[in-house]
């Protein structure tokens, strides 16, 4: 278990890097950043910077460090709206998914 005061932060940021990632291991990228299917390899760093900029804001930083997919790291930037004292949207990320071995690709 990992508790919030054991992360590292920097100033208000809460700071989260992320490494060794599964894809698929048989292919020749090892995963998809998005549906556009820009790729990452197993090389590949994700640094990712939470910030509350204000009351209902949470502004996220994620730069993709990737030298065998990408020229050069590269930052984007993600805002959302948090709504206070209403339930979370449940997401859940299936480990180990088997569908990429069944896609054909030409």
């Amino acid at each position: 278990m990992v508790r919030l005061l054991d992360w590292p932060l920097e100033g208000d940021t809460l700071v989260v890097e992320s490494n060794n990632l599964r894809g698929a291991e048989d292919g020749p990228f090892d995963g998809w950043l998005d549906v556009r299917g820009s790729p990452y390899s197993h090389d590949a760093r994700f640094t990712e910077r939470f910030i509350r900029p204000s009351f209902g804001r949470l502004s996220i930083d994620v730069t993709v460090d990737d030298p065998k997919s990408y020229t050069k790291p590269f930052t984007v930037r993600i805002n959302q709206q948090i709504m206070a004292d209403t339930e979370l949207i449940e997401f859940i990320c299936n480990e180990n998914q088997q569908f990429r071995r069944r896609v054909k690709i030409d």
